[in-house]
């Protein structure tokens, strides 16, 4: 706090320092009065009286503390420069020597007076006796006497819980999992951990942009407020902007206890100034704005560039504020605001008396030191592409001349000038020759040819290097180094792709209705291409965001990773394909990198670091453990975007494939494994353990470990590759074909062929697919449609191909007997696999049908219930009737079924119960039996 001079030198010390804590006193709402002239009824509901004497062998209190006429605490003043913890001795004496007679007091559990501070006039130490650990710390000033009240009476009114935060986070319900990713809850846990051990005042959170920093925050302000004590928090983001979409996470979270909307529950605003309502449970601002409130200045709603953008060249210097004081908030969590944000305004954080939370995905040495190197949770970019969180990227750089080495133009040349204000151009004769360079370019010169150049190199590669086989622009976010330089960008652009204004806009400050041009980008097919300078580097989620474009050079390495991150996001492939029609899925994105902002030292490599080698040759080598480290973060790569081009049934099954070599593997797990083993830290501790050995070695034995559960699964690596080539398919548009002949044939040969294929196939995956196993040990019992569709999903994978239609169409060729009706020759099911096993199996001795086999089969079932005397109604044989005909393209029904078509239309299962009476399950299991294979 700012020392102002008392205008009395000659004062002894400490009396000096008691003018100021008076001074700070009464700015903090508390009246000040000497001991003779004692007035419990002034108006202010906190009163400090001075020189107080306490009881026989405790001396005299320099200030004694009185909060709603009753006594709660002391304050030990001492000179300016004291150590203050040298003499909590004294005020813990004063704290228990209260007299027996002062009848009206508050008091701790220990019987001692609550509140005792230390102060020196520039520094002031504090301590709560209601804290399950009293413990002093340093605050910014003395809290106001409602502050004191509220804890004193949380004491008296709810004895069953501690009334403080820092006990009631003691007792924190078990966190609810269900909707939160792994990561999330290691952040939360850390956080928790945290303010429980009170270790430190601040926590720190890294994790990967995209893994969802923000929904962690909502999720534990939500438990702190409901349940740990907390009355208010301020969520700091790093722009204005950001602040509008902080709040709608916060209107789209819902509660996991009751499903209600968080601000159903608690009123969360905007900070435009220091008085805020009591209502107000979560205020949002930046750093600037929560300044200029402590200010007790306007703060406006809108965005003000001026404002979110300024950067003070020194420390800023912060007053108190009884508008906005230090204990108005109890937890500050600060979002992605990294930006100088723990130096030249580390005093604004530092002015409230709350915990402070940090998320970041970048953290820089300033950053770990501010959070006391207090890191509780720890995500990486690598870690959350192995997770499907994120999606890897690719680099692809331009290099132009003047780029690289600048240029010079030589004097006498008229060139146009443009007023950076007004726009207005006008043509000036060079007296002298101008030379420029690389970090002049597109600051004190624009090179409109350089500008052109670097994008026509972007179009002519987009569909043939950058995305090849594309032919929709991807979105794409271009970073410019100002808002002339982005309005010269975004004309070029225009003009080489030959688009109209639909097609590429500006998105920064100077735009109007920059927020609608940036919903637009998200989600319009026809905007392909958004020039920015700042306002979405860093929070903004552009989710269908392909190519990240660098026209401008970054220095710091936590920006650039804020930058980049802006296209790592995924989205569902429907939700994709909705913007860029050619799109499959969201496999990677692209760093266009015009400027030479990769080849700093602080940008990591992709995972994807070795583009010449394919996925078979990778496993082939992991099978033989010859990986290298770049290798396997290569694998890493191309197994992760696979998965995210996978149906969850594919998933499910290379998961099941994975699990033959070890039951509790995963391929989500062979895929972190992957990246754990190219991870540095991961590589250090492992090194560290082993200092003797070769390090070499160590990192070695690592890659190989995290490589064996794909070596030692020749299945796995297959099943890997056929889903590979299913999802990959090559479209020639550049030969001309010829029609040489058409007819009509069956090749004997391709169909005898096909046929010994399927048989050395049956064979050779007769354990380990569930369907040929049952069909040739037990006969086709118990063969359900799931076993049949896998079958169907395998053959269906290159390098066979083969359908139902196939495999049947060879039987006929070879002239195999079919009796089945004439017109359900050609026409088959899944089911119809069946039929095939059965054949193969020895079960039949010709093809026919399996729903011709099912209906056979219920007429006989239905003359032998005849024969024994059961009689079934008009309404019971509609319900059998129908089940039949389940069984018949399912292989099977259960009792689930009867709630979906056609039986919902007479009740489903309350129906069937209705009209088969109580035994309808037990009809349910005898027709499966009696029907299916």
């Amino acid at each position: 706090m700012l020392m102002t001079e008392t205008g009395d030198e000659r004062l002894a010390a400490e009396q000096r320092a008691r003018v100021l804590i008076d001074r700070q006193l009464a700015d903090a709402g508390w009246a000040v009065q000497d001991r003779g002239a004692l007035n419990l009824f002034v108006p202010q509901r906190g009163i400090a009286v001075r020189e107080v004497i306490m009881k026989p062998g405790h001396g005299r209190v320099d200030y004694l503390l009185y909060v709603d006429k009753a006594v709660v605490g002391v304050i030990e003043p001492k000179p300016m420069g004291t150590p203050l913890s040298g003499v909590e001795w004294q005020s813990a004496m004063y704290a228990n020597g209260l007299p027996d007679d002062v009848r009206r007091k508050a008091l701790d559990s220990e019987g001692r007076l609550p509140f005792v501070f230390e102060a020196s006039g520039t520094e002031t130490h504090f301590a709560n006796g209601f804290d399950p650990e009293p413990r002093a710390r340093r605050i910014f000033a003395f809290p106001r006497p409602e502050t004191l009240a509220a804890t004193v009476r949380a004491a008296g009114e709810h004895q069953d819980q501690a009334p403080t935060w820092r006990g009631r986070v003691r007792v924190l319900p078990t966190l609810d999992a269900a909707s939160l990713r792994p990561a999330q809850v290691e952040a939360i846990t850390g956080i928790e951990r945290s303010l429980v051990e009170q270790r430190y005042g601040r926590s720190l959170v890294q994790m990967a942009t995209g893994a969802g920093k923000t929904y962690t925050a909502v999720t534990e302000a939500y438990r702190l407020l409901k349940w740990g004590g907390f009355k208010r928090v301020l969520f700091l983001v790093d722009r204005n902007n950001l602040a509008d979409q902080a709040i709608g996470e916060f209107q789209n979270y819902r509660t996991p206890d009751d499903g209600r909307r968080f601000t159903e529950l608690y009123n969360v605003t905007k900070l435009t100034r220091g008085g805020m309502p009591d209502s107000t449970r979560v205020a949002i601002s930046t750093i600037q704005r929560v300044f200029k409130a402590i200010k007790n200045e306007g703060v406006p709603d809108t965005d003000d560039q001026g404002l979110d953008e300024f950067r003070p060249k020194e420390p800023v210097t912060v007053r108190y504020s009884s508008d906005l004081p230090p204990e108005a908030f109890d937890l500050v969590i600060v979002d992605e605001a990294h930006r100088s944000i723990y130096g030249v305004w580390r005093g604004v954080l530092e002015y409230f008396d709350a915990h402070i939370v940090g998320l970041t995905a970048t953290p820089g040495k300033q950053t770990f030191g501010f959070f006391q190197q207090n890191l509780v949770s720890e995500y990486t970019y690598p870690q959350s592409v192995a997770d499907g969180v994120n999606v890897d990227f690719d680099i692809y750089r331009i290099r132009t001349r003047i780029t690289q080495q600048g240029e010079t133009i030589k004097a006498g040349t008229y060139v146009p000038t443009v007023d950076r204000s007004t726009r207005e151009e006008k043509l000036l004769r060079l007296d002298a020759d101008l030379d420029y360079t690389p970090s002049q370019l597109d600051r004190a010169v624009t090179a409109k040819h350089q500008i052109r150049l670097v994008l026509e190199t972007f179009r002519n590669q987009l569909f043939t290097e950058i995305f090849p086989g594309r032919r929709t622009v991807p979105k794409t976010l271009i970073f410019a180094k100002d808002d002339n330089h982005a309005e010269e960008i975004v004309q070029t652009v225009r003009e080489v792709f030959g688009k109209g204004n639909d097609f590429a806009a500006k998105i920064t400050y100077s735009v109007k209705d920059a927020k609608g041009h940036l919903k637009t980008f998200r989600t319009s097919p026809a905007m392909h291409v958004a020039v920015t300078v700042d306002m979405i580097a860093t929070g903004t989620d552009v989710k269908p965001l392909e190519c990240v474009f660098f026209m401008r050079d970054v220095r710091g390495g936590q920006y650039f990773e804020q930058m980049k991150g802006r296209g790592a996001r995924t989205l569902d492939p429907a939700d994709f394909r909705a913007v860029t029609d050619d799109a499959i899925a969201k496999t990677r994105f692209v760093i266009v990198d015009a400027i030479g902002v990769t080849e700093h030292d602080f940008v990591e490599p992709p995972l994807n670091r070795d583009k010449s080698i394919s996925l078979k040759k990778l496993l082939d080598r992991a099978a033989a453990l010859n990986l290298t480290e770049s290798e396997t973060a290569t694998l890493a790569s191309r197994l992760a975007a696979l998965d995210r081009q996978l149906t969850p049934a594919e998933r499910a099954e290379l998961d099941e494939v994975a699990g033959v070599f070890d039951a509790e593997v995963s391929m989500h797990q062979v895929v972190q494994a992957l990246v754990n083993a190219v991870d540095p830290d991961a590589q250090a501790a492992a090194c560290a353990t082993a200092p003797d050995r070769d390090p070499a070695e160590v990192v070695q034995e690592l890659l190989d470990a995290a490589t064996e559960p794909l070596a030692a699964n020749p299945g796995l690596r297959t099943r890997i590759i056929e889903l590979r080539r299913a999802k990959d398919q090559i479209i020639d548009e550049v030969s001309r074909d010829e029609v040489l002949d058409a007819y009509g044939v069956i090749d004997p040969d391709k169909a005898e062929h096909t046929i010994t294929s399927w048989r050395e196939y049956l064979a050779q995956h007769r354990s380990e697919i569930s369907a040929i196993e049952l069909m040739f040990e037990a006969k086709g019992r118990g063969i359900c449609f799931e076993q049949i569709q896998e079958l169907a999903d395998r053959i269906a994978r290159p390098p066979h191909n083969w359908t139902v239609d196939i495999i049947w169409s060879a039987y006929l060729s070879l002239e195999v007997e079919y009796r089945g009706r004439p017109e359900n020759r050609d026409r088959h099911a899944a089911t119809d696999l069946i039929s095939l096993l059965r054949l193969e199996a020895g079960v039949d001795d010709a093809l026919v049908p399996y729903a011709e086999q099912v209906e056979k089969r219920y007429e006989n079932w239905l003359a032998r219930q005849e024969q024994a005397g059961a009689v079934f109604t008009d309404s019971q044989r509609w319900w059998l009737d129908r089940m039949m005909r389940i069984i018949a393209s399912s292989a099977g029904i259960d009792a689930d079924d009867l709630d979906n078509a056609p039986f919902d239309e007479r009740g489903g299962i309350d129906g069937a119960l209705r009209d088969l009476g109580d035994g309808a399950g037990d009809l349910i299991e005898e027709l499966n039996r009696e029907l299916t294979a």
